[in-house]
């Protein structure tokens, strides 16, 4: 591919993933807000793609695209309380967000011209980055993985007991 198309593919996923999270954030629909996401994940992992983090994307999708959102999509459809109230949100503090995403503009671009070669050639991996990944999460990440397993554990057990605790109360009542 030439670097003129590489540098338009690289403009439409990073646009589209832009776009489409402003519509996350602004959509008063939950339902299109979760389709939009569905596009946000998709363009990070194109952008994760262009920054040679090849396994980062699959998990990208994997993780994000096939888990979070799936359970985000069925868990609003299939809610019964949540399908019969009207599924609209309102969109608050307009202002102070658009202050904050103006500063956080201008700051990546204060930086993106400060910084000299921002887009180093892109070097080859020696080796398979996911034997690589592998052994520094059982070696020296070991414990952060341990702890991020540990803190999921927790959210699941905390989750199923609210779940319980709401069904358990409703039949006192």
């Amino acid at each position: 591919m030439s670097e003129l198309t590489t540098t338009i593919i690289f403009y439409v996923f990073a646009a589209l993933t832009v776009l489409s999270a402003a519509f996350v954030v602004f959509s008063k629909n939950i339902i299109y807000s979760a389709f939009s996401l569905l596009f946000t994940f998709f363009g990070v992992a194109a952008l994760y793609v262009f920054l040679s983090a090849d396994f980062i994307a699959v998990t990208q999708v994997v993780v994000y695209v096939g888990g979070i959102l799936v359970l985000l999509l069925f868990g609003v459809m299939f809610t019964n309380t949540i399908m019969q109230a009207e599924l609209k949100t309102d969109v608050l503090n307009f202002i102070p967000g658009a202050l904050l995403t103006l500063l956080l503009i201008a700051g990546l671009l204060y930086t993106f011209y400060t910084t000299g070669d921002w887009m180093p050639g892109r070097e080859q991996l020696h080796g398979s980055v996911v034997e690589r990944i592998g052994i520094e999460t059982m070696s020296r990440y070991m414990l952060p993985f341990e702890m991020a397993s540990i803190v999921l554990l927790v959210a699941l057990l905390g989750a199923a007991f609210l779940a319980r605790y709401d069904k358990a109360h409703k039949k006192e009542h």
